[in-house]
C-alpha cells in the first residue's frame, strides 16, 4: 500500500453520516459529514432511506475534496445494527427505515423465540429482542402486500453505489436470524415464520468485494467509477476495528448517542439471558457484546442548547452526584440485560443543573461497569485493554471519569470513530484485518484512573439495586456486580486484572 493511495469508510450513524478517506499509515486524508434526522415515538424509531443514500453523497463529495483523482482503492459501509427495511426488486425503498432501537415488534420477537430457539442457543444469544431486525422483519412483512426484499441500512447504501442487488454482510445480517457458524440463513426457521426464501440477501463474510462503484454513484458522491465495494459491518464492529485492539480480552466501548461495547474473544460466548450477542470477526474470531440504550442522547434531549464543555467543568465539582441516573434514550434496555419494559430515572434529583449532568455522565458510565461484570459473569475475559471511541470520547472529561467508574486506565485512539474502522476494512482483502488495523489506527492518550477512584462504587451499587428492585437486572448479574466491587475493595487494582 503505497502513501498516495486512500481507502473510504462511510459510518451511517444515528445523526449523521460521515465519510473519512484514510491512507495506509491512518492519516486523514479527507472528512466529510452530512446530518440526518428520524421521527421517534412511543418505541418506534424511523428514518427516510433517501436521507441516508442523499447525506452519504454528500459527505462523500467533501471527504474527496482534497483527495487526488485515482487515490480512491475501496470503500466500505458500517451502519447502525438492526435497522432494516423493504424494498422493491430494483431497490426502491418500500417502507420507512426501522431504526436500531425501534422496539415496535414485541409480539413478532416471540415468535422468532419459539420458531428459533434451537438455533438462537446455538448461536449464544438465546432469544431475539423486539429491536432486532428479524422481529421487525415479521412486522414489516404482515402489512406489506406484494414481493419484498428485506434491505438492511448498509444493504441499500450498498445498492446505491453498486447500482444493482448485492448480498449483506454476516455482521449486519446477525440480528436477522443469520446463522454465523454456518453462515447462511436458517431456512428452517424463515419457513416456520413465513418469511419467503427471496426476500433474503445472499450473505458473505465481512471484507470481501460485492460489487464495483458505477457510473451514477460516481456523479452523486465523487467516489471514481469501478472503486471496489467491501462488505462492511455494524457500527459497533466497525468502531472495533477503528479502535485496533483486535486482541483476545480487548474491548472497544463506542459512546455515541447510545452505548456499543464490543471485545476480542477466542470462543462463542453464551448468555443465558439473551443481552450479549457474538459477531463473528473477518479474521475469525468472535465479537462478543451488546448495544445498550443508554447514552450521549440524553444529552442532546434533556441539556438542547446548553454548553456541554462549561456542564462538563460544573461536574467535576459533583464527584459522586447526589442524584442517581439511569438515562435511557428510548423505551427499553438490551445491554447489559434486556428488559423490553425499562424507562430511565433520575433519583434523588435536586434542581441542580450541575448534578443533574453529572449524575447523567455517571449513570451512563455505571451502565458502561454493568456490562462488563456481566461479560465477566459470563466467562469472557475482561482484563484486556479497553478503548473509548464514539462522540463522547471528545469530552475529556467524561473520559477521565469513565476510567474512573472502571477502575481501569483507558485508551483513546487518535481518530477514534467507526468511519476509520469501515476504512481499515475497505483495505483489508487479502490481509488479515488485525495487521491492517495495526498500521492506520494510532493511539492518541492513555488515561488512568485517578485517585479515589472507589468513591464512585456506592452510587454504581445503589444504580444495581435499584435496577434489580424493579425487576430489570437479573439477580446473578447483581450479585456478582457486588461481588467484584467488595474484591477491588479487598484487594488494591492491579493492572490487566482489573474490572
Amino acid at each position: 500500500m503505497s502513501g498516495d493511495e486512500v481507502w473510504l469508510g462511510v459510518d451511517l450513524g444515528t445523526q449523521s453520516v460521515r465519510v473519512v478517506a484514510v491512507t495506509a499509515s491512518g492519516r486523514i486524508a479527507g472528512a466529510g459529514a452530512e446530518p440526518l434526522t428520524g421521527r421517534r415515538a412511543a418505541g418506534r424509531h424511523e428514518q427516510d432511506p433517501e436521507d441516508w443514500w442523499r447525506a452519504t453523497a454528500a459527505a462523500c463529495g467533501r471527504a474527496l475534496r482534497e483527495v487526488p483523482p485515482g487515490a480512491v482503492r475501496a470503500v466500505a459501509v458500517d451502519g447502525t445494527s438492526g435497522t432494516i427495511l423493504l424494498t422493491d426488486a430494483d431497490g426502491t425503498p418500500l417502507t420507512p427505515g426501522l431504526m436500531y432501537d425501534d422496539t415496535r415488534a414485541t409480539e413478532e420477537a416471540r415468535r422468532a423465540d419459539e420458531a428459533g430457539a434451537a438455533v438462537w442457543a446455538e448461536l449464544g444469544y438465546r432469544r431475539m429482542q423486539p429491536a432486532w431486525a428479524l422481529p421487525k422483519l415479521l412486522w414489516l412483512l404482515a402489512r406489506h402486500q406484494g414481493p419484498a426484499r428485506l434491505a438492511h441500512q448498509v444493504d441499500f447504501v450498498n445498492r446505491r453505489l453498486a447500482g444493482h442487488a448485492v448480498p449483506a454482510d454476516l455482521s449486519n445480517a446477525l440480528k436477522t436470524g443469520a446463522h454465523l457458524i454456518e453462515e447462511t440463513w436458517p431456512a428452517g426457521v424463515m419457513d416456520a415464520l413465513g418469511v419467503p426464501a427471496d426476500t433474503l440477501p445472499d450473505l458473505v463474510r465481512p471484507g470481501t468485494r460485492i460489487g464495483t462503484v458505477c457510473a451514477a454513484a460516481t456523479e452523486a458522491t465523487g467516489i471514481p467509477r469501478g472503486t471496489p465495494i467491501i462488505a462492511g459491518m455494524t457500527d459497533g464492529c466497525a468502531a472495533q476495528l477503528g479502535a485496533g485492539r483486535l486482541t483476545v480480552g480487548s474491548w472497544n466501548s463506542v459512546l455515541g448517542t447510545t452505548l456499543v461495547l464490543k471485545g476480542v474473544t477466542e470462543e462463542l460466548v453464551h448468555d443465558p439471558y439473551g443481552a450479549v450477542y457474538s459477531h463473528r470477526a473477518p479474521d475469525g474470531e468472535w465479537l462478543p457484546g451488546g448495544a445498550s440504550s443508554t447514552g450521549a442522547g440524553v444529552l442532546a434531549r434533556d441539556f438542547a442548547g446548553r454548553d456541554l464543555r462549561e456542564l462538563d467543568r460544573l461536574a467535576e465539582r459533583h464527584e459522586p452526584a447526589r442524584a442517581l441516573a439511569y438515562p435511557l434514550v428510548s423505551e427499553g434496555e438490551r445491554f447489559p440485560f434486556a428488559a423490553p419494559d425499562a424507562r430511565g430515572f433520575l433519583l434523588g434529583g435536586t434542581g441542580d443543573e450541575a448534578d443533574d449532568y453529572a449524575a447523567v455522565l455517571q449513570g451512563v458510565a455505571y451502565i458502561e461497569r454493568l456490562c462488563l461484570d456481566h461479560l465477566d459473569l459470563l466467562g469472557a475475559p475482561t482484563g484486556g485493554d479497553i478503548t473509548l471511541t464514539g462522540g463522547a470520547a471528545r469530552s475529556a472529561y467524561w473520559c477521565r471519569l469513565r476510567a474512573d467508574v472502571l477502575g481501569r486506565p483507558v485508551i483513546l485512539p487518535a481518530d477514534p470513530e467507526p468511519a476509520l474502522g469501515a476504512a481499515v476494512l475497505a483495505a483489508s482483502p487479502g490481509r488479515r484485518v488485525a495487521e491492517v488495523a495495526a498500521e492506520m489506527v494510532a493511539v492518541r492518550e492513555t488515561i488512568d484512573p485517578g485517585p479515589r477512584a472507589d468513591r464512585f462504587d456506592d452510587g454504581y451499587l445503589r444504580l444495581v439495586g435499584e435496577l434489580e428492585r424493579r425487576g430489570w437486572l437479573p439477580a446473578p448479574t447483581a450479585a456478582h456486580a457486588r461481588a467484584r466491587a467488595a474484591s477491588d475493595r479487598a484487594a488494591p487494582t492491579q493492572e490487566g486484572t482489573s474490572r
